[in-house]
């Protein structure tokens, strides 16, 4: 009943416009960044559009912006600015192409020579609900940048991050310029070659996007149940920041001067180690599933030891008890399934069933509120980022209350390696079946409605016709967007080749003597080969190329930053040369219209429960991991 509750919902209420539909207030500020990290806060009036903001950027930043686009999220803003909320960071982005639109003769009045950005220190952007206590902790980093007191770079990870202190000089928070990530414009250790927006470390996570996960996984940790620290996103000025000369020569002189970024902030959590320095023994039950359950909800591809921070807790001259931290969520929620990296796979814990409050908190998840609450609080996650999250609800929902533990969970999500092969995970293959049965209703409407066309065909040209039409059938089902995320049958993704047989050179020789013939050989071959892609997937070439990321092995300090995010092994001694493996994008929800994609969730739920009797039924021996985090 409550599956069926749940379809019915999604099948109702989930629309994708739904955050954009809201009106915005009259007046409302929103911050622009370009595509080289420069922020600056602007004041909106009523009568302002797209094309007036972009002439303010172009005198204020002195930026050419006649062939960039005002992106929001998903949304290109051609020219009404309705749907953009109050405190909504923007990104000033060049077309890929060159577009021939005419913009508006506009001049530079004074107003527009004078613009500047009077913002403070830090300004938080969304997040429209602010408690007392994070009012007070904001107010407290503001106080001590004011009376002099500065951010210190963080020496470890691929990307910068910086510490915020107190007036007592304590670390109280970590801050992560977007336009410092690895791969972008003004990272500080020399990983650059990107614009924001462009695919990252992983492909379906963008440049520039990781420090919005971070704020994602912080609203979705409900009561504060897995222990994700206080995260939210702000725009933060300060000289330390670190602006590369591409960039600097730009818009910068050189020198100490005041840099805006937008930026992830997470409260900053004394803690004694991380999980790489001990032993997974003493680590509670229900830590680790609560911290499993957000990892599956979100499917994090970076859960490694390093970033589980651990902290002693005195009991009272009794056995010390142990709480552990989550942090570093830049890499959840990717545009498409990804393989997730869950280190918690073979810990003991992860196997032990679910209590019943856990089930309890399972139960009342709501993917479909879960959705509405980012598009409000974050409306620039892309909306694909929101269907993972609703497909991997729905499937921890599902298979919690079909009684599976974390552990058979964790590892139906996980693909299996084996050499350099990469295998499409349980959860994939249920997707890939759901997208068939959805594809091949659709396939048998058009040919339907092909041959009622056909009805009306002359005889004389029945032959000739018929041929074309059978091209054009064969072209369709090696199109087909569906089995491997919209890349088509015989397609390539970006990140793997599948291996090409000969059949469709064989096909293209066959003689067809008739109309009925013709059909019937189609038809045929349209079953086989779907029978053959529900059972197998074909085998991947050897594509795990790596990303090459550097030659230099920033390590950071042990001693010094022992209490700091960057403590530990897992955490900050790894080389950044290392190899991170090309990920295959074997299914993606983006490409679906939303009729389509309500079908398509009817589709997965109908095939779960087999998914799980599989699983219960087969001895599945323990797969082959290969650890793919990264450090930011």
């Amino acid at each position: 009943m409550a599956a069926a509750a749940l379809r019915r919902a999604l099948s109702g209420e989930y629309r994708s416009s739904d955050g954009m539909d809201r009106k915005s207030p009259a007046k409302r500020r929103v911050f622009v960044q370009t595509e080289t990290g420069c922020v600056m806060g602007l004041e909106l009036d009523t009568i302002d559009n797209a094309h007036t903001v972009k002439r303010r950027l172009q005198i204020a930043l002195n930026v050419p912006t006649e062939e960039c686009s005002l992106m929001y999220g998903d949304m290109v803003l051609k020219n009404d600015l309705s749907a953009v909320r109050n405190d909504s960071p923007l990104l000033l982005a060049k077309n890929v192409m060159h577009r021939s639109i005419s913009s508006p003769c506009l001049s530079p009045s004074g107003k527009d020579l004078q613009q500047r950005d009077h913002s403070g220190p830090i300004e938080i952007l969304g997040f429209s609900n602010h408690s007392s206590e994070s009012k007070k902790f904001i107010k407290e980093i503001v106080k001590a940048m004011k009376d002099g007191v500065e951010p210190i770079p963080v020496f470890g990870g691929l990307g910068g991050a910086y510490y915020l202190r107190n007036s007592s000089w304590q670390n109280i928070a970590i801050v992560k310029p977007t336009d410092e990530e690895p791969y972008a414009p003004n990272n500080p250790k020399g990983f650059i070659g990107k614009a924001l927006g462009q695919p990252g470390l992983k492909r379906s996570v963008r440049v520039g996007e990781t420090g919005f996960r971070e704020v994602a996984a912080y609203l979705l940790d409900y009561d504060h149940f897995a222990n994700v620290p206080f995260t939210v996103l702000v725009k933060v000025t300060h000289s330390i920041f670190n602006i590369n000369d591409e960039v600097r020569k730009n818009k910068y002189r050189r020198g100490k001067q005041t840099i805006s970024k937008i930026a992830s902030l997470q409260q900053y959590i004394p803690h004694d180690f991380d999980a790489s320095d001990h032993g997974t023994s003493s680590y509670p039950v229900s830590a680790i599933h609560r911290i499993g359950m957000l990892d599956v909800r979100i499917l994090n591809t970076d859960r490694h030891a390093g970033n589980l921070l651990v902290r002693k807790i005195d009991n009272m001259g009794c056995l010390p008890e142990v709480e552990l931290i989550p942090i570093d969520h830049g890499l959840c929620l990717p545009e498409c399934l990804e393989d997730p990296y869950f280190e918690w796979i073979h810990w003991p814990q992860a196997s032990i069933p679910f209590s019943e409050e856990e089930l309890a908190y399972i139960a009342h998840l709501d993917p479909v509120k879960d959705c509405e609450m980012l598009r409000m609080e974050l409306p620039v996650i892309r909306e694909a980022c929101l269907r993972v999250l609703v497909v991997c609800t729905i499937f921890l929902k599902e298979a919690a209350a079909f009684g599976l533990c974390l552990a058979e969970i964790g590892e139906m999500m996980s693909r299996e390696f084996r050499g350099h092969e990469e295998k499409p995970s349980e959860l994939e293959l249920v997707c890939m079946e759901a997208r068939q049965m959805l594809e091949k209703k659709q396939w048998t409407l058009d040919e339907a409605a092909a041959e009622e066309e056909n009805q009306f065909q002359f005889d004389m040209d029945s032959e000739h016709e018929s041929l074309e039409w059978t091209s054009k059938i064969d072209k369709k089902l090696a199109t087909r967007t569906f089995w491997f995320g919209g890349e088509g049958l015989n397609g390539r993704n970006p990140l793997s080749k599948l291996e090409e047989g000969s059949d469709e050179d064989e096909e293209e020789e066959e003689e067809v003597d008739t109309e009925n013939t013709d059909r019937t050989m189609i038809s045929e071959k349209h079953e086989a080969f779907t029978k053959e892609q529900m059972l197998t997937v074909p085998t991947l070439t050897k594509s795990l190329k790596s990303t090459q990321i550097g030659e230099k092995s920033w390590q950071h300090e042990a001693k010094e930053q022992k209490h700091g995010y960057v403590a530990g092994p897992s955490s900050g001694n790894r080389c950044v040369n290392e190899q991170l493996p090309a990920s295959s994008s074997f299914v993606k929800f983006a490409d679906m219209h939303e009729e389509d994609w309500n079908q398509f969730l009817d589709n997965f739920h109908k095939l779960l429960p087999l998914a799980f009797t599989n699983r219960r039924s087969s001895s599945v021996c323990q797969r082959q991991r290969l650890g793919t985090s990264c450090q930011f």
